[in-house]
């Protein structure tokens, strides 16, 4: 049930900061890079310190407003859908690096800030914030969607990148969770909480992430395989030898093909491992490429080739994250990821099932993490049993990925798109406790209403 925005509350809101309803700028407020369609809000607010983003909330609050909070729109699962309407409160001006302590190895960030405005930040000291989903997201969306990407197989995700957040809750009051200190075991740890929450609990709008040094020395490696079960054992294979692994993605023959056609490349079309190796001497990632090879060759792989040129490794992990889109007319896709002793099997039964179902699925993902991707393309002119068959495909692999001790995403959150699968992913007692959190931080339900939680 949509809940107006009254003309008293829009006054409020002119009075605290930037605000629009053109409609313009709501429709884009309204739809991520996803299927999912747009549901924009009423209004759209542009804070530009915690204390507006206070009172936005205590306004909203006294007219039981919903709010939806927006970093850049790259999410994937309808997360700024407003389905009960709203204020969208857009971050783009909480955009400044606050602090950083290279010492430390640690940085603090407004909300809108993108991991490229920090990483640039950065640069001047040889150090890096490592969580690479990507997209330039910003670094509040990516901690409220749990974000993840190439490098998490080193490095992690953002719940094990975020040491401390600034979030403003639905009384409109600014907690602080966590800090700076890598650990810490005084009282609940609120910090992890907020991440992955998708605004459900808090507007977050500031964080203190994890920074990294950059390893002077790198090499980008590709090599085929016959089969994307060999592939995906390969992996497990790399990642049991003890070898430290910077990024280690697999591309299916489907995925492959996609690939060439939108970078205008021409490898070969079949199961194909991209990975990347990092120390602190060249020496050192020589006898890691060595020992890669001597690996996926054991596994069956095919024509390894490998360079420690920067530019063309650039390029390569340019071209690897545009495989996304590189699925013309993208629709509905399953995202799932498993342990990685499951990540073989459901991979192979992902493919499997994509070419007895013949249909068109790239199925790409982040393997030393056992989390992948299959994409489901239609046309806008396929009959509606072929997009039932897509929805059962996508189904299966969700189902599939949860039953082999996964989850039903990994990455990007529930959002809209997953609701329906966390009752087949946790017991209903879990369920309930995960509402009595919501009910007790946001007890009007006006925090992004609609996401994460199954209807009940």
């Amino acid at each position: 049930m949509r809940r107006r925005l009254t003309d008293r509350v829009a006054s409020q809101l002119e009075r605290i900061c930037t605000t629009t309803t053109n409609a313009g700028v709501l429709h884009r407020h309204g739809k991520d890079e996803s299927h999912h369609e747009c549901v924009p809000p009423e209004a759209v607010v542009f804070p530009s310190s915690t204390a507006e983003v206070q009172a936005i909330v205590r306004a909203c609050a006294d007219g039981r407003v919903p709010l939806i909070a927006y970093g850049t729109g790259t999410s994937l699962e309808g997360h700024i859908q407003a389905v009960e309407g709203g204020v969208c409160v857009d971050t783009s001006n909480l955009s400044s690096v606050l602090a950083e302590n290279p010492e430390d190895f640690d940085a603090r960030c407004e909300a809108g800030a993108t991991r490229k405005t920090l990483n640039a930040s950065l640069r001047h000291a040889g150090l890096a914030f490592m969580v690479d989903p990507g997209a330039d997201a910003s670094l509040g969306g990516m901690a409220a969607c749990g974000a993840s990407g190439t490098m998490a197989v080193r490095y992690g995700t953002m719940r094990e990148n975020v040491l401390g957040l600034t979030a403003v809750v639905a009384s409109g009051d600014a907690c602080r969770f966590g800090g700076r200190s890598k650990k810490s075991s005084a009282g609940y740890d609120l910090t992890s909480l907020f991440v992955g929450s998708e605004g459900t609990l808090g507007i977050i709008t500031d964080l203190t992430v994890k920074i990294h040094p950059v390893p002077p020395c790198a090499a980008a490696a590709k090599v085929g395989f016959e089969t994307v079960r060999d592939a995906a054992d390969s992996v497990v294979a790399l990642l049991c030898s003890g070898l430290p692994v910077q990024r280690c993605e697999l591309l299916d023959a489907a995925t492959i093909a996609a690939f060439n056609l939108y970078n205008r490349d021409s490898l070969v079309e079949r199961p194909t491992l991209f990975l990347e190796f990092a120390d602190v001497s060249a020496d050192a990632v020589a006898r890691q490429l060595d020992l890669a090879r001597d690996v996926v060759s054991d596994g069956l792989g095919q024509d390894f080739q490998a360079s420690t040129d920067e530019h063309q490794a650039a390029l390569l992990w340019k071209a690897r994250h545009s495989t996304y889109y590189a699925a013309l007319a993208l629709k509905p896709n399953g995202r799932a990821i498993v342990p990685l002793s499951a990540f073989a099997d459901c991979v192979d039964a992902t493919v499997q099932d994509i070419q007895a179902s013949e249909v068109v699925g790239p199925v790409f993902g982040h393997a030393g993490d056992g989390n992948f991707h299959a994409i489901l393309v239609y046309n806008d002119d396929d009959d509606r049993a072929y997009l039932h068959k897509l929805h059962a495909i996508h189904d299966r692999i969700v189902k599939r990925a949860i039953d082999a001790g996964g989850t039903c995403t990994g990455e990007h959150g529930v959002g809209v798109g997953k609701r329906s699968y966390l009752g087949r992913q946790f017991p209903r007692a879990t369920l309930d406790a995960m509402a009595a959190v919501k009910a007790a931080l946001d007890p009007l339900n006006i925090m992004n209403p609609g996401k994460i939680l199954p209807p009940p």
